[in-house]
């Protein structure tokens, strides 16, 4: 077994989509990115690539590589999990909290966790999915950004 760690931040900005966890939230602003800026995947990504000593996802999707401008970071978990696989690894679970003001996320939580599962081959009982504020303090309270921890247990194949 291997444990990695991930950590994600992105600017709140209008004239965006705000889509997390491959959902499109409908709220006033969005996150800002080359890709969808799907920070919640972007952070269980690099928390995937930690794991297997592979780098972070800008390493494999960089901003600078125009294919990924704008894609789904749907597609880029789905690509890390054949990465995972390509290297004899698979995802055991994956655990992960947002950190925003608002908007509020209870109700966008299981489709969060059916897209992640789905992507990674699991099943939705194998991703936890939390959400909390940081009661108005930091770039988050403040409601300029959305910020992402999560962590991943991968498991060689036999």
């Amino acid at each position: 077994m291997r444990v990695g760690i991930g950590y994600d931040v992105h600017r709140l900005v209008k004239n965006r989509k705000l889509i997390l966890g491959g959902v499109e939230i409908s709220f006033e602003k969005g996150l800002l990115g080359h890709s969808d800026a799907d920070v919640l995947l972007h952070a269980i990504c690099d928390a995937l690539f930690g794991a297997v000593v592979l780098g972070d996802i800008g390493l494999h999707f960089p901003d600078s590589d125009e294919k990924y401008r704008g894609i789904s970071s749907l597609i880029l978990l789905k690509k890390t999990n054949e990465i995972l696989n390509e290297n004899g690894f698979s995802v055991n679970n994956g655990d992960a909290t947002i950190l925003a003001e608002k908007p509020k996320l209870a109700s966008f939580i299981p489709q969060m966790r059916e897209n992640i599962a789905k992507c990674l081959d699991i099943s939705m009982e194998q991703i936890s999915i939390k959400a909390t504020t940081t009661e108005g303090l930091g770039f988050v309270g403040r409601g300029e950004g959305i910020a992402v921890h999560a962590v991943a247990l991968v498991n060689k194949k036999k």
